[in-house]
């Protein structure tokens, strides 16, 4: 007599009725986000954790009273749980939401924003640090989610009005921290900046740029680096979208403007990452030069674009244009771009891995994208479909579409064998876990736990729920 034995999964995906599939995509969600909540410090998260605990980071080693605030750390983990709240209405999620919104009141800083990170076991020294950044979507994502979490927040609770004090402190020094042309720093120390040191003026290019790293200080300078400039925006348009508030259309309004300022001239109509005081392309990091680059002038594009349709100003949308030519003139190979061009010539720049300028492409640091398709082809595309069919006309199809019931029960016949492996997936702990090792920033983590999974999992199993109600 013949035996089969099938893998665990198999099994368990074969005899699990479709009946039973709602109970146990919430019982699942339920349980990893209690799993989640145990692991958290101060209800706030990591970006991974080894299963023993032993072992956790952000994007660099830290310890268990850590949090981090660079996506995907607290504030995605917070929309992730109230993205769950808001599909299947279960009162635990919106809990672990605010526990993140409570983390992230307590954790900001005096100068209105965060830091990547915060220890609660060294609160005082973290706090007087006292210097926020808008660098990789930080305090921008915190705010996002802290916008979305006070809709909320009744001010009934300690933890309610801290939540809705942060969130508007921070707002008010997010406007406070914009420089007189528009633009943001990379950092903010809390001292406004005033158009006696920082005049309005169009971008120019030096007489001279130095090739060799300066180590000069840079978090003071006009940022685009990381789409940290596109982050604000976006982030004050959306502030006005839930508010009505008129200072912050006028504040995304004033930062478009400073795209326009920060546009070089020909024969480069694109962007650098950075710029001083006078306007000029400016060094960052040691493998950031003064040059135009193909990967922000990106997102400054994007930029443009979505301010002429959220304010109908032809302006930014003329600008775009320039930019567009400039990239289908400056590709390094198919659908292909170079992060960096030089200044006027537009060749493209790279580095050896011991960090010399250079205009070879044979030996470069694999810690950058120094290229890449940056985006490019889907910009472009975005661009045109925008021009073509007119703002009024391409406003209409972005409209949400109510789904009929019939839509509703085949989306969730879709996703119900996603739903079904991510149940079968969880161990008995609530815990999803990434069996792949991983060696990062010198820490080596073989299975583990990635925040980044956990949201997936239940951005999928919330959005289902949604859909069978």
């Amino acid at each position: 007599m013949f035996r089969f034995f099938f893998p665990l999964g198999f099994a368990f995906l074969s005899t699990l009725c479709a009946a039973q599939t709602p109970a146990q995509a919430k019982a699942a969600l339920l349980k990893g986000a209690a799993f989640m909540r145990s692991i958290s410090a101060e209800g706030g998260y990591l970006w991974r954790y080894s299963l023993d605990l032993k072992t956790v980071a952000g994007e660099v080693r830290a310890n268990r009273t850590t949090i981090w605030m660079q996506p995907p750390g607290t504030p995605s983990m917070g929309a992730a749980f109230l993205k769950a709240y808001q599909h299947t209405g279960e009162p635990l999620l919106l809990d672990h939401a605010l526990a993140a919104g409570a983390a992230l009141a307590a954790s900001q800083l005096e100068s209105g924003g965060w830091d990547y990170r915060f220890d609660f076991s060294k609160s005082t020294e973290a706090k007087r640090r006292n210097v926020s950044t808008f660098d990789d979507n930080t305090s921008q994502s915190v705010l996002r989610f802290l916008l979305a979490l006070g809709e909320y927040c009744k001010g009934t609770s300690a933890r309610e009005r801290a939540i809705i004090h942060s969130r508007d402190y921070g707002l008010d020094k997010l406007l406070e921290a914009q420089y007189p042309n528009g633009a943001w720093p990379q950092r903010y120390d809390g001292v406004p900046k005033t158009i006696q040191n920082y005049p309005v003026l169009k971008a120019r290019y030096p007489g001279a740029w130095l090739r060799e790293y300066p180590k000069e200080k840079y978090i003071n300078h006009y940022t685009f680096n990381d789409n940290s400039h596109r982050d604000c925006v976006l982030l004050a348009l959306e502030v006005h979208r839930v508010t009505r508030e008129k200072k912050f259309m006028e504040a995304a309004i004033r930062g478009g403007d400073f795209i326009l300022l920060a546009q070089m001239p020909a024969p480069q109509p694109a962007w650098a990452q950075q710029y001083n005081a006078s306007m000029e392309p400016a060094w960052a990091r040691k493998f950031e030069p003064p040059s135009i680059t193909g990967g922000e002038s990106v997102g400054a594009c994007r930029t443009l674009i979505d301010l002429y349709l959220a304010t109908g100003k032809e302006k930014y949308l003329k600008a775009a244009g320039p930019a567009v030519d400039w990239f289908l003139k400056s590709s390094i190979g198919r659908n292909r771009w170079a992060r960096f061009y030089e200044l006027k010539s537009n060749r493209p720049l790279y580095f050896t891995r011991d960090y010399q300028l250079t205009y070879q492409d044979n030996d470069m640091p694999t810690h950058y994208s120094f290229q890449s398709s940056f985006g490019v082809t889907d910009m472009i595309r975005f661009y045109e479909k925008v021009r073509s069919s007119g703002r009024e006309a391409y406003l209409a199809t972005q409209k949400p579409r109510v789904l009929s019931p019939k839509d509703r029960s085949r989306r969730a016949i879709g996703l119900e064998k996603q739903v079904l492996s991510i149940i079968s997936a969880q161990d008995k702990l609530g815990r999803w876990t990434t069996k792949e090792p991983l060696e990062t920033r010198g820490m080596n983590f073989n299975e583990h736990i990635e925040t980044r999974v956990f949201m997936s999992n239940i951005n999928v199993l919330s959005e289902y729920l949604s859909l069978i109600k």
